[in-house]
């Protein structure tokens, strides 16, 4: 269960932005841990919303973007994970509004990561 919420993350983190900080880069396991909370939510095993865990660790990944190119590396993790865990692209487009996160670009499984 656990391994489809990270799924799920991949579609946040466009969403949200990107996923370094000025510190240095998050890297794709520790991106894909944080977004564990959202797992039922989007392999729509739990209820028609996120639980507020979920969007409280959406928006502490959010804080933490800080560039393009870090967005697009996470991108292309998420992408290439994602998949694997059973997310339903359905379910990882609500959770920016759900969450109320404000996000520039669509949310898709297939966004081509090297245009963000």
């Amino acid at each position: 269960m656990e391994k489809k919420v990270v799924c799920t993350v991949w579609v946040l983190f466009l969403v949200v932005g990107a996923v370094m900080g000025p510190a240095g880069a998050i890297s794709c396991s520790d991106a894909v841990s944080a977004m564990v909370p959202c797992g039922s939510f989007l392999v729509g095993s739990g209820g028609a919303r996120p639980t507020a865990q979920c969007c409280q660790s959406v928006l502490a990944l959010q804080k933490k973007t800080a560039t393009r190119a870090d967005l697009k590396a996470l991108c292309l993790c998420l992408k290439q994970t994602g998949p694997s865990f059973g997310v339903l692209p359905e379910k990882a487009k609500l959770l920016p509004q759900l969450c109320k996160l404000k996000i520039n670009m669509p949310i898709s499984p297939d966004i081509d990561c090297q245009k963000i």
